[in-house]
């Protein structure tokens, strides 16, 4: 009780047991603390490989684990068993250069090892395939047709592994691939007797699909060779990312040449793409990425993981980028890639770390593990080797266990096949890669790397596993922006709204409109009784004057936009434009257009209209003005009831800002309309229109006219003149530059205010300027008491009156002078008669009718131009 507490390290428990062996501990009872000692004893027929003894120091034990082995048959009385493999050592995939290295020193090691197959050795026999399955197939049946008898296959690349496992089971053979990735060869149908080592190419979706759920993608693009491996892999892509409500916009092909597809995927502005191909056409695809300017900060590429970490930079004659391009091209990449070294560095089964591995790997290479092909794949092909001896270990029956002799393997005994097959399909073991298992499509089970390329070289930014969906992130991942970019453009709209200067000088230029319509109104009013006024029909005017009012306050609407009201708000505003503009056109065009047709049906006809000038009944005038504006009251309620006016939406072109950033912008206009608008506004402005050219045609005609009824009818149509002139040119205008806000609202908005402000200056002012500098104020019977003052204003009917007694007169002169001529041709008749019967009398010098001796010569002339000239 006196000795003081104190926490000490425990060594491992795993040192207390001994597989095929015994283990001792001394010097301290259990746990292991400072200063035990273990012994290692083997069981008979088994040896001791490593250290005897190990002491427990600080938590840790002082020397190695050891292993028992079984006591091998020495080699000369081992009997062979031979692999036929395929190593592609150039091609699409070179993988050969570092997988059959990698074979070679994993059959030394088995071979070396007394526990497995201790008395059997394993040979390779092998071919360079060169990715071809044209050449595979020829040094196939070179394995298959030539002894000695292989016992299994071992082929790289997914189409020539395609072409052995379908030939396979026709021989009974099982196949092992260390470099395939194809998702076709997960069909066990067709491939029965298929394994890999190598997992299936669509266990890099779900990891893509996470990275694009992580970094909030919606929209991808996809580019790949035309071969079976990427075809398949990229439908079960499109599957995945369907599930996960992400869209594959494009997606491009090609056999050989990429330029095309590359050119596509810039044309529909692509930004995140995943692409599947081998390494040789990697090359040739970012040469054309290069070229069409598909990298930087815009864009992320997902690649394959298995290319050489160098692959970008080595000299290739079929494309004619250079270094530096590609190297720039390429930058910032995304690859996904089987874990094929064990991150934890532990050691397999074959006693070796992965560092090891790669280290003892690398001394065998002929040159840097970067410039090689297969390099990343190799503890693959190591642990393929690892994988069939523990199968064909098992099979045997090897460690004193009663199994087959593999030497009585022949293709046609399917017993041994079938051995084989279950004890394959039952491996579990560490090894360099990790953990090796297969699954019930005989591929094999693994984590996800994900690294990208940052500066030249790849960094490791994440692990994925795929069966927990747990997603290990490093936060070493680089921007050439600084984040993540967009799946596409992104594209913000913008609405375009009305130039705030141009609507509050045009509001006020309205306002003022509106006042001087309002003082126009009250003068009018207010001077009634003046018989000036009452003869230019002062109600008719009143109706010009708030119909202008009306006009002028409609502008306040037709500036209005989503700038000052919302969208629910919209569809009043359309029609407060549409009822505000009608029925001010209504009243104030109306009443001129009344106005100007009374005069011309009245004051320009014959003798059948003398007594209407006499009495023209006002109620007439408002009558047609009332069924104008009746007219478009219910051209409009008809509109509104059946068509609304509601608001609707115009999308312009996109446009590109001036800064260097990833966003358009997508302009808006708000518009009101409504389904049929061009056939309502065909209707409108066609009887509007008609209205324009009639008013212009009867104030042509009536300009010579003058009457005291309407004695105001010539400055009426001066305004009918302006308002039809201004309104002919501005409606189409207007519907032209519908798209450009500021132009349209200027064109309608001065239109309206300078056809306001010039028909109440040409109607009022000049009276205002006659009454004020003539002083007359008097009213109707006032004015009938000064006889002279009504004389003056009388004196314009009288000459019209004279002018036309005139006129009458000389019809009659006409007539007359053509009834003398005739009497002067009877008399004439008659003298020739009596000039038959009497002497002739000679004719009067003066040329007058023959007179007798007592008539004077005067009185017998009868000579058309005196009378002529005496009725003038």
């Amino acid at each position: 009780m006196d000795t003081p507490s104190r926490c000490v390290r425990i060594c491992s428990k795993s040192y207390l047991t001994l597989e095929n062996g015994k283990v001792l501990l001394t010097g301290r009872d259990l746990p292991a603390l400072d200063g035990a000692r273990v012994d290692f004893r083997c069981d008979p027929d088994f040896h001791l490989v490593g250290s005897s003894r190990s002491i427990c120091s600080q938590g840790q034990w002082s020397t190695p684990k050891p292993h028992c082995q079984v006591n091998r048959t020495p080699h000369s009385e081992r009997r062979a068993v031979y692999i036929g493999a395929l190593f592609p050592m150039s091609g699409g995939w070179p993988g050969g250069q570092a997988c059959q290295p990698a074979v070679e020193m994993a059959l030394e090691d088995v071979n070396s090892r007394r526990d497995i197959l201790p008395d059997y050795e394993l040979k390779l026999i092998h071919h360079d395939s060169k990715c071809d399955p044209g050449q595979a197939t020829k040094y196939l049946y070179e394995l298959l047709y030539n002894d000695p008898i292989k016992i299994i296959l071992m082929p790289g690349c997914s189409s020539v592994s395609t072409l052995v496992a379908e030939a396979a089971r026709m021989w009974n053979l099982i196949v092992l691939s260390y470099g395939s990735s194809s998702p076709a060869l997960s069909n066990r149908q067709r491939f029965p007797t298929f394994f890999r080592t190598h997992p299936s190419a669509t266990l890099h979706n779900p990891t893509r699909v996470k990275l694009f759920e992580k970094w909030g993608w919606k929209k991808i693009a996809t580019i790949q060779q035309t071969t079976e491996v990427f075809t398949s892999t990229l439908d079960d892509l499109e599957e995945r990312v369907k599930e996960a409500g992400i869209e594959i916009t494009f997606r491009q092909s090609f056999f050989s040449d990429p330029a095309v597809p590359v050119k596509n995927l810039k044309r529909q502005d692509a930004r995140i793409i995943v692409g599947l191909f081998y390494e040789t056409e990697a090359r040739k695809v970012f040469c054309e990425v290069y070229k069409e300017r598909l990298f930087g900060k815009k864009y992320v590429w997902f690649l394959i993981g298995w290319y050489a970490d160098n692959w970008f930079k080595i000299y290739d004659p079929s494309i004619n980028c250079t270094v530096d391009e590609m190297t720039e091209a390429v930058e910032g990449h995304i690859t996904t890639e089987i874990v094929m070294l064990n991150p934890a560095n532990t050691r397999s089964i074959s006693n070796m770390t992965s560092q090891e591995f790669v280290e003892k790997l690398t001394k065998r290479l002929k040159r840097h593990p970067e410039e090689t092909g297969g390099f990343q794949e190799a503890p693959l092909a190591y642990d393929a080797i690892w994988a069939l001896a523990l199968a064909l270990n098992k099979t045997s029956g090897g460690g004193g266990r009663s199994g087959v002799r593999l030497e009585d393997f022949n293709y046609n005994n399917q017993t041994i096949t079938d051995q084989i097959y279950r004890a394959m399909n039952s491996s579990s073991f560490e090894g360099v890669s990790g953990h090796v298992v297969f699954d019930a499509s005989g591929s094999r089970m693994a984590w996800t790397l994900i690294e990208q390329l940052q500066g030249g070289s790849y960094k490791k930014i994440g692990y994925y596993d795929s069966t927990k969906d747990d997603l290990s992130w490093s936060k070493t991942d680089k921007w050439i922006g600084g984040s993540p970019p967009a799946d596409q453009t992104l594209v913000i709209k913008t609405f375009r709204f009305l130039s705030q200067k141009l609507f509050i000088s045009v509001s006020v230029l309205s306002s003022l409109g509106i006042v001087l319509a309002v003082v126009c109104l009250s003068f009018n009013i207010y001077n009634s009784h003046v018989r000036y006024i009452q003869n230019s029909q002062p109600n008719l005017n009143n109706l010009t004057a708030v119909g202008c009012s009306l006009a002028l306050a409609a502008v306040f609407p037709l500036g209005l936009d989503g700038y000052h009201i919302g969208r629910n708000q919209f569809p009043f505003v359309c029609q407060a434009r549409l009822w505000l503009l009608g029925l001010g056109f209504s009243l104030g065009y109306g009443s001129m257009f009344t106005k100007i047709w009374w005069v011309h049906t009245v004051f320009t006809k014959k003798e059948e209209k003398k007594e209407w000038r006499k009495t023209l009944e006002p109620w007439k005038l408002y009558a047609t003005v009332g069924l104008l504006v009746g007219m478009d009251v219910l051209t409009l309620a008809i509109w509104q009831i059946v068509d609304p006016l509601h608001r609707t939406i115009e999308t312009f072109a996109k446009e590109e800002p001036k800064e260097d950033i990833d966003v358009s912008i997508l302009p808006q206009l708000e518009h009101c309309s409504s389904k049929k608008m061009n056939t309502w506004l065909g209707i409108f402005y066609g009887y509007k229109g008609l209205l324009l050219l009639l008013g212009i045609f009867l104030a042509y005609e009536t300009k010579s006219v003058s009457t005291e009824k309407i004695n105001d009818h010539r400055a009426v149509g001066m305004a009918i003149y302006n308002v039809a002139v201004l309104c002919l040119i501005t409606a189409p205008v207007t519907m032209i530059l519908s798209s450009q806000q500021d132009a349209a609202f200027a064109f309608a908005s001065l239109a309206i205010v300078f056809s306001s402000y010039i028909t109440l200056v040409v109607l009022f002012v000049p009276k205002m300027r006659r009454l004020i500098t003539r002083g007359e104020w008097q009213s109707e019977a006032q004015d009938t008491m000064k006889t002279g003052s009504s004389t003056n204003n009388n004196e314009e009917e009288k000459s019209r009156l004279l002018e036309k007694e005139n006129r009458e007169l000389e019809k009659i002169i006409a007539e007359k002078e053509e009834r003398v001529s005739e009497l002067r041709h009877q008399l004439q008749s008659r003298q020739q008669l009596r000039s038959r019967r009497h002497p002739p009398t000679p004719p009067d010098p003066s040329g007058g009718l023959p007179r007798g001796p007592s008539e004077p010569p005067d009185r017998l002339s009868c000579d058309g131009s005196r009378v002529h000239l005496l009725y003038k």
